[in-house]
Order: structure tokens, then sequence, then C-alpha cells
């Protein structure tokens, strides 16, 4: 297994626990999403800053970083606001539609086209995802503000995540996680002012979650993941992070306490089988040309 994969795999790892602080409602979605990126740039900041690595790219480059950025932070304030609005099972199911989006505008924007093993494996995925929320979340749902919060999120992610990629085709990881997390702290807090969400008065426990949400889901989960993207399609990267619905019921079930069902398993059999299914093809050639080992994923 590569560098870039195992980065994906820990990266998913440590944005897994972020529905289950979210689920917790100790802080309001909007200053929620501020102090993750706050907090992550607080400690990336004065890193680059000491050690010289923050490398400003070109005029374009950069303003396509800043607009990734806000783009980003406005995904998590929805999605933190969704949840809050209606269920986390709702908004996760909705949200983690993504792929598909990614995939459509990959097709349009990306010289890397998704192939037919993508879109198969991204139909069982999220066959797989529906199975693990339930079928009647499925068929219940409410058509209402959060619906609408929470396809906005998704398509914000798939944004998100086709300008990432084209950017970091030019700009090391640190950098780009540097100005990334700058835009999202400063709009976000913009944001949460104008709006009137207060940035005091949490218990000490609502501190610590916002210190986890910035220092695990974000910067180290997205040092990660934006490794991985990097160096593998985008459209890839985008069907393997909904692996982090499987390791959130886990996780929901030892720490909250929730039962996971017969089909909760069978459903995730199926979402990490259709993830499973989009790295089959580039295998499937390695095999033919006689490719023994290890393989890279960069395109």
């Amino acid at each position: 297994m590569n560098k870039a994969r195992i980065a994906l795999a820990m990266g998913i790892i440590c944005i897994s626990i972020f529905p289950i602080l979210v689920k917790l409602n100790l802080t309001p979605g909007v200053i929620s999403a501020f102090y993750r990126m706050a907090i992550a740039a607080s400690l990336i900041l004065p890193y680059v800053l000491i050690t010289r690595k923050l490398k400003i790219p070109s005029t374009k480059l950069l303003f396509s970083a800043i607009l990734c950025g806000l783009i980003f932070g406005a995904d998590v304030a929805v999605w933190n606001v969704a949840i809050q609005e209606s269920t986390a099972t709702q908004a996760t199911l909705l949200t983690n539609l993504s792929p598909v989006w990614v995939g459509i505008g990959a097709f349009f924007f990306l010289k890397d086209k998704p192939t037919t093993n993508f879109w198969i494996g991204t139909m069982v995925a999220i066959f797989g995802m529906v199975m693990l929320v339930g079928f009647n979340t499925f068929i219940n749902l409410d058509f209402d503000l959060a619906f609408g919060l929470a396809i906005l999120s998704g398509m914000l992610y798939s944004v998100y995540m086709l300008l990432s990629k084209k950017i970091l085709n030019e700009v090391d990881v640190v950098s780009f996680l540097s100005i990334t997390l700058m835009s999202s702290a400063v709009g976000l807090g913009i944001l949460s002012f104008l709006i009137g969400e207060p940035f005091t008065g949490f218990s000490d426990a609502g501190w610590l979650v916002l210190v986890v949400q910035g220092v695990v889901c974000q910067l180290l989960a997205w040092l990660l993941i934006s490794y991985a993207t990097k160096h593998m399609r985008a459209t890839r990267v985008s069907v393997s992070l909904l692996g982090q619905a499987v390791i959130a019921s886990l996780l929901a079930w030892l720490i909250l306490d929730e039962t996971i069902s017969l089909q909760m398993v069978i459903g995730g059999f199926f979402l990490l089988f259709g993830i499973r299914i989009t790295f089959y093809q580039k295998q499937l050639l390695a095999r033919k040309r006689g490719v023994h080992g290890t393989f890279s994923v960069k395109h």
C-alpha cells in the first residue's frame, strides 16, 4: 500500500469522529466551524512561518486557494447547521452524495475523466450508505430547509475537491492548507459576527470538542487527505471518504451506545465494496502488464 492510500485511510479515521462531536451540540453550528478552522490555522501558521515553508504561489493560484478555503468553510458551516436542524443521519446521507457531484464536475472540468468503475463503485457505495442509515430514513426524508442545506453542503464539498485537486497539482500541501485555513477562519469569523453567534461562554466540554475538531478533524485529517488528493484522482478520494460513515457508526456504537443492526453491517459492506470497485481497474491493468507489488496512483 503506497503513501497516498495510507494517508487517505488515516485522514478518514481522523474525520470520522466529527459527526459524533457535532451530535453533542455543545456549540452553535457556524461558530463551531469557525473555531475548527481558527484553531487549526493558529497551529500551522507559526510552523510554516518559522520554518519558512510557506510558499506563496502565483496571484491566480493564491486567489484560487483563498476561494477554496472560503468554499470549504461554508461547507462545514452549512453541514453543521443541517445536522442541528434535522438529524445527523439525514444530513450525512445527503452530504455524502458529493461523489456524484465530483464525478460530474470531473467529467466537465478535469483531464482525468471518471471511469466506468468509478460510477459503478459510486452507485454501490451510495446504496450501501442508504442501507447503513436505513431505508426508512431515505424514504421519510423531510424536504425542508435542512434538506436543502445538506444537499448544498455536498455540492460545496464537491467544488472544494475539484478546485483543490487543480491547485494541489502546482502548490505544496502545507502552503495550500495554510492559505485555505486562514481564508476559512476569516470568512467564518466575519459570518459568525454578522449573524450574532457567540464567540465565548461555552462549557469546558464545549471548548474541548472545539479543540479536538481543530487539531484532529481539521489540521491532521486534512494534511493527510490533501496529500492523498495531490497524488490520487479527486473522484477516488471523494468516494473513499464515504468510508467515514462506517467508522462513525462504529464510534457511535462504542461511545454513544447506539445499536448496530444486521442491515447496517450489510450496508457497511456494500459501501466499502463500492469504494473497492473504484480502485479495481488500476490493479487489473497492473496485472496485465505483469507488475507486482505496490504501484503509484498519481495521475
